[in-house]
């Protein structure tokens, strides 16, 4: 991959230009990997539902859970019930909802209590979305989710009523790709990767998070931490990963290539 910057121009907002982060690279000892789903292991789609399994996917997961002695988990804003649709079942560990669901390598499945404001959340959303054609509402019990990727013109007055709700019921703001959640507080992708590392068979690993958005942030910050790196899939911005991929063809083939070498 080239290190040429990237210009990335937002309206009339100033003109800012990010180098591109160099790829990471295939052979890592004892590494403990944490994929994001969307935009990472599967492109982007209109809805939720349109992202269906994909046999190279399912293929290399497979492949790779037992090549890194089942180091590899799922973090994803999706539920879990989503995550093993979608990646057809091919990863024990997973962590879905930004943190608030989470399956252990062993199978014990945990869930965060949900807020009460939820409920309160959905109900909003819905009434948002009878008046806005294209736009979506997904409710995970912990979180409820606005979308509106087949809706652009909406996304101004999903941010303002999203915020309002926010500071009205405590919880907590998400924003995504056309898309912006309210869910129960007290969770992240970061918080999800650091409770992983404490168990087995993550623990003693050298953690690398792959995401590509800013609910990936803390999942980086966390690998940092801990003594790995984060990789940024998709266009150069400000991030702290420390290596990048330009999208999902690219997270494949390095992922295949990490099996080889393994």
């Amino acid at each position: 991959m080239g290190t040429s910057d990237l210009t990335l121009d937002a309206g009339n907002a100033a003109v800012e230009t990010f180098p591109r982060l160099p790829a990471p690279p295939a052979r890592l000892d004892r590494i403990a990997l944490f994929l994001d789903l969307d935009g990472v292991l599967a492109e982007l789609a209109e809805t939720p539902e349109a992202v269906v399994p994909e046999p190279r996917r399912t293929a290399v997961l497979s492949a790779l859970a037992p090549r890194l002695g089942g180091r590899v988990a799922i973090i994803s804003g999706r539920t879990i019930a989503e995550i093993d649709r979608i990646a057809d079942g091919s990863m024990a560990s997973a962590s879905g909802v930004h943190g608030l669901e989470r399956r252990r390598a062993d199978g014990t499945f945990l869930r965060a209590e949900a807020s009460e404001s939820v409920r309160n959340a959905v109900a909003a959303f819905e009434e948002f979305a009878r008046a806005r054609p294209g736009v979506l509402v997904e409710d995970k019990a912990v979180a409820a989710g606005l979308h509106f990727r087949s809706a652009p013109d909406a996304a101004q007055e999903a941010d303002a009523l999203t915020r309002r709700l926010a500071a009205e019921t405590g919880l907590m703001l998400q924003p995504g790709n056309m898309v912006i959640e309210l869910k129960t507080p007290g969770a992240s992708k970061g918080t999800a990767l650091k409770a992983f590392m404490q168990e087995a068979p993550f623990a003693g690993g050298v953690p690398v998070m792959l995401g590509d958005d800013l609910t990936d942030e803390d999942g980086f910050r966390a690998a940092t931490e801990l003594g790995g790196f984060g990789v940024l899939v998709g266009p150069p911005r400000e991030t702290a990963a420390t290596y990048g991929l330009t999208g999902v063809t690219a997270v494949l083939d390095w992922l295949e290539q990490l099996e080889a070498d393994a």
